[in-house]
């Protein structure tokens, strides 16, 4: 879908060239691959849960797992839909310097903090850094030409990727070769991210962003006649319904039944898979407790996950089959191994399978993203992408919100950590169960009515591997509009989250 008429003309009109600018445009992007990198570094985090519950700190279990944890669900459903639209109307930076002011605060509260309320607290703060990550996200796409935003993409994502993988590294090995106490981690966590704050103060904030600071098209020459009207009413009545349109071309996108499948795997899976990552490091203290600190290998087992969905995540776009057909049997078998690992961590005693089964199971929802990322944006604008992600990333929240405040909080069922996986083992089972019967039901019509011909290009979303060979197919049928799609089909938002 491609923005109508006069406007989408005009978009198109003020996109910077490479000409010319070419220098400072790769100067730009480094500056923002080098922050992205720096930011990641912190070398506490994958050690936080032993932290809270050791002597530094002493809170109990039961604290952590039922008045602490939850709070970073409901906080985060609280600020995602403000932060997501701030960031268009702000344009990038400040929400930048937010995410780096939030992530100061967590940690100052973590070394000074000494209550529950201070905990809950830097839960807030910590939900804040996770909704402002769609800044650093979004924002490289208003730095550059929109043929280099596949590139740039992948730069920011493997900056994102490499820092992370450094950061539980570096603390790793701190903690068991150095054997730096969990206190002085979080010290030099505290100083790196005080430098990338103040990296954050030299970005450049760009002049346009993708709903509230467009470039709007010419005035109609009866727009002077309309009652209270003038180009300027004109221009800020068409600001003010963007948001209304794109959502109406959105619902209208999703007959698309690729499209459809792919929002509610986003929606469902997203929602157990966070589950699992918020909990986990509680689980490992409950399989593993030991007063020892250099025997924890919070770190190396975040770092292995981290390499693991990296691996996944770039083989997924080698992956040479007919979604349109196979797709909900690929999620059902996925999903399946979900399942396992997650009641593998609950029913094992072994930490090291533990964290395998960890480290596997990240391997398995890294692998999908790139491929559910690619079936929802190849059909749509670079708006309705942004806007498809932060409402399927809205949604999951809710869904994660409600099973945390059922599942988790105090006030609710209240379950511990063990008993809380087997939860979420028996959540994805039941994916699993709707996926399968989906895909069989769906072999069954094909074969049913004989159709073994190819699918038609327009009515089947391509994998990754598939997008140069399916846009040289539309040059050459030349039918009106491939060479739009084709343009707007190389123009990709990268999956945000670590």
């Amino acid at each position: 879908m491609e923005l109508p008429g006069p406007e989408g003309e005009k978009q198109a009109s003020v996109e910077p060239r490479p000409g010319g600018r070419l220098p400072s445009w790769w100067c730009l992007v480094f500056f923002l691959c080098f922050y992205g990198f720096l930011a990641q570094i912190r070398p506490g985090e994958s050690f936080i849960t032993p932290y809270l519950l050791g002597p530094d700190k002493n809170f109990t279990q039961k604290q952590v797992t039922n008045e602490i944890t939850p709070v970073l669900s409901y906080s985060y459903l609280a600020v995602l839909a403000p932060i997501f639209l701030l960031t268009d109307y702000l344009r990038y930076t400040p929400v930048l310097l937010l995410q780096g002011l939030s992530y100061v605060s967590v940690w100052l509260l973590l070394l000074f903090g000494s209550t529950v309320l201070h905990m809950q607290l830097m839960e807030f703060f910590f939900s804040i850094t996770m909704a402002a990550r769609i800044a650093y996200s979004s924002y490289i796409f208003a730095l550059v030409p929109p043929a280099r935003y596949q590139r740039v993409a992948g730069y920011s994502r493997a900056a994102v990727l490499l820092g992370v993988f450094t950061s539980s590294v570096l603390g790793q090995l701190l903690v068991t070769m150095g054997r730096v106490p969990f206190s002085t981690l979080n010290y030099v966590s505290l100083a790196f991210l005080l430098f990338s704050l103040v990296l954050t103060l030299f970005l450049k904030r760009p002049q346009r962003s993708l709903f509230f600071n467009r470039s709007a098209p010419a005035a109609c020459e009866l727009d002077p006649m309309r009652p209270g009207g003038g180009p300027a009413v004109a221009r800020a009545a068409r600001r003010d319904s963007v948001l209304a349109r794109l959502l109406g071309e959105l619902a209208r996108a999703l007959r698309l039944p690729q499209l459809r499948l792919w929002s509610l795997w986003w929606v469902f899976n997203s929602a157990g898979y966070y589950l699992v990552v918020y909990y986990v490091h509680i689980l490992w203290n409950v399989v593993h407790p030991t007063a020892d600190s250099s025997r924890v290998y919070n770190g190396g087992a975040d770092a292995a996950s981290t390499l693991l969905g990296a691996i996944t995540s770039f083989s997924a776009g080698f992956v040479k089959i007919r979604w349109a057909l196979w797709a909900k049997l690929v999620i059902a078998v996925v999903t399946a191994a979900q399942a396992g690992l997650v009641f593998l961590m609950y029913s094992t005693s072994s930490i090291w399978l533990c964290y395998g089964a960890f480290v596997l199971f990240r391997g398995a929802y890294q692998f999908l993203v790139p491929i559910a990322t690619f079936q929802i944006a190849s059909s749509l604008s670079q708006e309705l992408r942004a806007l498809a992600f932060g409402v399927n990333t809205f949604l999951a929240t809710v869904l994660k919100t409600v099973i945390t405040a059922i599942v988790s909080d105090r006030r609710g069922l209240g379950l511990p950590v063990p008993s809380q996986f087997l939860v979420y083992s028996v959540y994805f089972l039941v994916l699993f169960v709707a996926y399968f019967s989906a895909a069989v039901l769906a072999g069954l019509r094909h074969f049913r009515q004989g159709r073994h011909q190819p699918l038609a290009l327009a009515q089947e979303l391509r994998s990754p591997a598939h997008e140069k060979a399916g846009q040289a197919l539309s040059a050459q049928a030349g039918a009106p509009g491939d060479g739009a799609r084709a343009s707007r089909e190389r123009c990709q938002l990268p999956e945000t989250r670590a």
